[in-house]
């Protein structure tokens, strides 16, 4: 076979495939997209109290007009006035301003023993209602109250409060024990029963633990629980190598108060006050008597009611610290310290002195062997003479 030589004919020329004639439109449409949204106004001003009628599109073309109207709790400063704005051709929005106002409730009147406080002053839509009783009434309902929107028109959140008078209803029974005016049903504000025990059949009498006074503080409320009338009984102290010298008796009941001290040649270990608790205990623990040591005269504590807090006393305090006090110690710290310092220094004045000795003399050295300028001058021409006399 031979393979032909002859000239090839070119391909004609195609049109553009349909793949590119639509991405050539897509395109454009892009551009008329971003040109249309350049050419547009921005979404349309917010304000507090009025809102657009309709949703809001995208963007605005010049021209274009966008209607408000005032939101729930508002209502139109001028009623039936158009309230609307225009995009111009700037793209900018025609001006507007707030044209609705917040709508008021009702005035609430103060309660009967009560007031009634607006917390910004004012009745509008948003505000606060805070109510408060008299002395000796307690509020009934809510407290605060608010201004609502409620469909088209203004009301509060809740009905007023009442403010009704405190009572108490009678406080509890107790064993071996009353209280004055047990025969009331109902007691006022601020009325005080007092209890008391009665008187025991046995050989030991009854003692009130806890508060014997109660107050009627609030609505069925009284200031604390009832107290107990039982027999409280501690035994007899006994401290050895001691003895008592205050609160000598046979029988020691509730809230007893005995003082200790120690016999000559002992010291005391604890509290050298106790007293008679509710549960029949003294407290704090009775103290011992220790033998040695110099004796301490005890301390009395304080006339507290409340037992189980001593002061602390020096028995506490090692003997070490009793011969020898801080003062001295801080002296012989201080003296120790001066004496080192002293040592410090002397050395180092001597370090310095020999210093400063070493260099003048080293100093005066150079003094003395330095020639001066002229001196070498002629000195370096007496050498170069002898040296030429030499040669000849």
């Amino acid at each position: 076979m031979t393979a032909s030589c002859g000239p090839r004919k070119a391909r004609p020329c195609s049109p553009a495939s349909p793949f590119s004639f639509r991405c050539f439109v897509g395109i454009l449409m892009l551009l008329l997209h971003i040109l249309s949204v350049l050419d547009a106004c921005d979404e349309p001003p917010r304000f507090q109290g009025m809102k657009p009628q309709d949703e809001l599109k995208p963007s605005y073309s010049p021209g274009d007009t966008v209607q408000y109207e005032c939101r729930p709790g508002y209502q139109s400063l001028s009623p039936g006035s158009n309230i609307s704005t225009v995009c111009w051709k700037n793209n900018t929005w025609s001006p507007l301003q707030e044209s609705c106002k917040k709508k008021s409730c009702l005035n609430l009147g103060d309660p009967t023993n009560g007031i009634v406080n607006y917390v910004n002053g004012s009745i509008e839509f948003g505000s606060q209602a805070h109510y408060v009783c008299n002395d000796g009434y307690y509020l009934i309902g809510s407290a605060i109250l608010y201004c609502q929107a409620s469909d088209d028109s203004m009301d509060w959140s809740d009905r007023p409060p009442k403010c009704e008078k405190i009572i108490c209803k009678p406080p509890g029974k107790i064993l071996n024990g009353k209280y004055t005016n047990n025969h009331k049903e109902i007691f006022e504000y601020n009325e005080v029963v007092t209890y008391s025990c009665d008187s025991s059949n046995g050989p030991d009498e009854y003692s009130l633990v806890g508060n014997n006074m109660l107050v009627c503080i609030g609505n069925d409320k009284w200031s604390s629980e009832p107290p107990e009338c039982k027999v409280v009984k501690c035994e007899y102290p006994v401290l050895q190598d001691g003895e008592i010298v205050s609160g000598f008796g046979t029988k020691f009941y509730y809230k007893a108060k005995v003082i200790f001290k120690c016999k000559e040649g002992f010291t005391l270990i604890g509290s050298n006050t106790v007293f008679c608790n509710a549960n029949s205990t003294w407290e704090p623990q009775i103290p011992k008597c220790v033998k040695g040591s110099k004796p301490i005269s005890p301390t009395v504590s304080p006339g507290s009611s409340h037992p189980g807090h001593p002061r602390p006393t020096d028995e506490s305090v090692p003997e070490d610290n009793k011969r020898l006090g801080v003062g001295p110690i801080i002296g012989i710290v201080v003296g120790v310290f001066a004496v080192l310092g002293g040592i410090v220094g002397a050395c180092v004045y001597k370090c310095l002195s020999k210093n400063k000795s070493a260099y003048l003399t080293d100093e005066s050295h150079r003094e003395v062997n330095r020639i001066s300028p002229r001196e070498e001058e002629m000195k370096e021409r007496f050498a170069f003479i002898k040296k030429k006399e030499n040669r000849d």
